[in-house]
């Protein structure tokens, strides 16, 4: 039996196989080479993020525990391209590796998921809101400080049968990653961005390749969606600017429409009592530039014992 042509690295969860399926799909499509069943592969690697613990993600040492161990599958060359979730990616690269293509970005928006509440302002007073996310948990207090949050961790479908287990009252999950796996169902509302800002590259499926493989970024190319591209480059370089991680309550969007990039990014105490909001305006070419100002503003505002790290 011939090798595969492409061996694409991932984590094992439904999600993360999922989208690395989507990827699979739109390179067979792309390349007629690649669409015979055994052209393609997809290892599933378990990372240091897939491992039960009791300890929140900050705890743990934040977003690189997603892709540690896939990234040293890429620079060993065990795999030839890595997909990822965009939001789960710390901001610095390890050398040698670089991003060089973003799939369309699916809805980057959370969605509430509630037993009997169709909002944020109809859950009952003193619910308990189940989630793992500092930025989540901020905005939510912000909103409503009268909620009690609690932890809540695993994938997917974990934290959907804790709540119907009554673990919590409401939890709130990326819309894009409900929809990927078709459980966009159970959705109650889907929050604006002005009730709930997302994650930076929320929504987003970004392919991480060794710098010197031409051949990877050759098969990758037609599948890069520039207007995504551009938007994960403004968010991703407002995100290095603050050295934003899993301790720190960091919200970003970034949009492009007819040629204008628009970002609206915030900084917020994880106990919600304070925030910061920003937006800028420019061409797309500006990206990365309207990015680290908007960054530099709310590192400023926020001032330095924002930054110390949170658990």
């Amino acid at each position: 039996m011939a090798p595969p042509l492409l061996r694409l690295g991932t984590r094992g969860s439904p999600l993360a196989l999922a989208q690395a399926a989507e990827v699979k799909a739109r390179l067979a499509a792309a390349h007629p080479e690649l669409a015979a069943d055994d052209a393609i592969t997809i290892v599933a690697i378990r990372t240091t993020g897939d491992r039960p613990s009791e300890r929140s993600l900050a705890e743990q040492g934040g977003k690189g525990l997603f892709t540690k161990e896939i990234e040293e599958a890429l620079l060993a060359g065990t795999i030839d391209i890595a997909v990822h979730s965009l939001k789960d990616m710390p901001t610095a690269l390890p050398d040698g590796l670089v991003l060089s293509c973003h799939l369309p970005r699916e809805d980057p928006r959370d969605a509430l998921i509630a037993r009997d509440a169709g909002s944020i302002a109809a859950l009952p007073r003193g619910a308990a809101i189940g989630t793992a996310s500092l930025r989540r948990k901020a905005q939510l207090l912000h909103r409503r400080p009268d909620l009690k949050v609690v932890p809540l961790r695993g994938n997917i479908g974990t934290r959907l049968g804790k709540l119907a287990s009554g673990e919590c009252a409401a939890t709130l999950l990326a819309v894009a990653g409900l929809k990927r796996l078709g459980r966009d169902d159970c959705i109650s509302a889907v929050l604006t961005p002005e009730e709930m800002l997302p994650a930076v590259g929320q929504g987003v499926i970004a392919i991480e390749i060794r710098a010197d493989d031409q051949r990877a970024y050759d098969f990758l190319s037609p599948i890069d969606d520039a207007t995504t591209a551009c938007c994960a480059i403004a968010e991703r370089a407002l995100l290095e600017v603050l050295d934003g991680s899993c301790r720190t309550p960091i919200a970003a969007l970034a949009t492009l429409n007819a040629g204008l990039l628009a970002l609206d990014a915030m900084v917020i105490w994880p106990d919600g009592r304070t925030l910061h909001q920003t937006r800028r305006e420019g061409s797309a070419r500006e990206a990365e530039l309207l990015g680290a100002d908007a960054g530099a503003e709310l590192r400023a505002r926020a001032g330095p014992d924002f930054f110390v790290g949170w658990t």
